[in-house]
């Protein structure tokens, strides 16, 4: 029965942060109209200019389109999995596919001439080549995008992984683990004996473990995806600052809701400190309650992207040397192989250290905010230390 209501309470953490991530997960709109194509009056030398500079590869492009949400999975070539756009206008909903952009060549008509431009949907004039800045405002995105995508995957790799592990855990009760268990398990114990018990203590830790399970699995599993290549891998939802930043908010929001007089207390005035002393230190106090999650957040983020982007960019040197001589990309190839490799054996490391790290962190927020009995800051800062 009790882990039953465990799976429940997962399976609702998980639910909140797919709901959550999935009204953040859209960039905004591009309205700026000077960033549209090439008009189609431009002059016969602009063009072939063009042309010629569209033969060059643009590493920095092909980075931020590797790492950046899309409207389609992309697999090889050409080839990609079209995805289901849905936008709401003041006109009504347009429901089509993604593969009706042609990977932004081609407009589709709906309640409005939609284009795919830099990654965003915009309102686009075919005649004059430019963007309809004030249609574009009208539009509210809520697509199913690459990363909205890899969210409702690793929701139900989750919930099912959970799911059967909780049913062997109950038939193999007194049996040593085995098969997925066997995997799973010495997880759970890890997070619950070296994560939430250490931090939140021994008599309040278990209300915070599905949660604390949950964002250690949610965001462990989508670092591993985002490190294949192929499908139903490569997306880059731990690397989005909107996805980091939904996982931080469930952590502030958590530790305000289950904080005590205690910890409140410390924040606003401190035992023992002069007050004009308190004058100064409150607004700091106060202040570090919201950069707390937001570092968080920009941790996720950035050592995500980075490794993403450090991949990518080695990779981008093949051809980068590759247009001086075909010889010499070659020779870079071989360098650059073995460059990602070590990239890829190091981010395999960070991908469950940042699972690690994020998890700690919040228990130990939890554990200070429901701390009673010693100074609470001092308790943050030696476990942050």
């Amino acid at each position: 029965m009790a882990n039953k209501i465990n799976i429940f309470k997962q399976f609702l953490v998980l639910v909140s942060i797919f709901a959550f991530n999935t009204v953040w997960a859209y960039e905004p709109i591009d309205k700026d109209p000077n960033q549209s194509e090439v008009h189609e009056e431009a002059t016969a030398e602009k063009h072939e200019a063009g042309h010629e500079e569209a033969g060059k590869f643009n590493a920095g492009k092909t980075i931020i389109e590797h790492v950046a949400d899309a409207h389609d999975w992309h697999l090889w070539g050409h080839t990609s999995i079209p995805l289901p756009v849905i936008l709401k206008t003041d006109k009504g909903f347009d429901f089509f596919l993604s593969s009706k952009f042609e990977h932004g060549h081609a407009s589709y008509q709906g309640n409005y001439n939609y284009r795919l431009h830099e990654g965003n949907i915009v309102v686009y004039d075919d005649l004059t080549g430019t963007v309809d800045e004030e249609a574009t405002a009208k539009i509210t995105d809520f697509s199913i995008t690459k990363n909205v995508a890899a969210m409702l995957l690793s929701m139900f790799l989750m919930l099912w992984m959970f799911i059967k592990v909780a049913k062997m855990a109950t038939k193999n009760r007194g049996k040593a683990p085995s098969g997925l268990q066997s995997w799973i398990e010495p997880l759970v114990v890890f997070v619950r004996d070296d994560v939430a018990k250490p931090s939140i203590g021994e008599k309040r830790y278990e209300k915070f473990m599905p949660f604390l399970l949950t964002v250690f699995f949610f965001i462990w599993i989508n670092n591993l995806l985002g490190l294949i290549p192929i499908f139903p891998g490569g997306a880059n939802l731990t690397g989005s600052i909107s996805v980091a930043l939904v996982l931080a908010a469930f952590t502030l929001v958590i530790t305000f809701v289950v904080a005590n007089k205690h910890y409140w207390q410390h924040v606003f005035a401190m035992p023992g400190v002069p007050i004009p002393v308190l004058i100064i230190l409150t607004p700091i106090e106060i202040l570090g309650l919201f950069l707390r999650p937001f570092v968080l957040m920009i941790r996720l983020f950035a050592n995500i992207t980075a490794g993403h982007i450090i991949a990518l960019a080695f990779f981008s040197l093949i051809f980068i040397f590759g247009e001086m001589h075909a010889g010499l990309g070659f020779g870079v190839s071989i360098l650059s192989l073995v460059f990602t490799v070590f990239m890829g054996a190091l981010e395999l490391l960070v991908a469950f250290l940042q699972a690690y790290v994020f998890t700690l962190l919040s228990a130990i927020y939890f554990g200070a905010a429901v701390d009673e009995g010693h100074d609470v800051h001092n308790h943050v800062d030696d476990h942050h230390h």
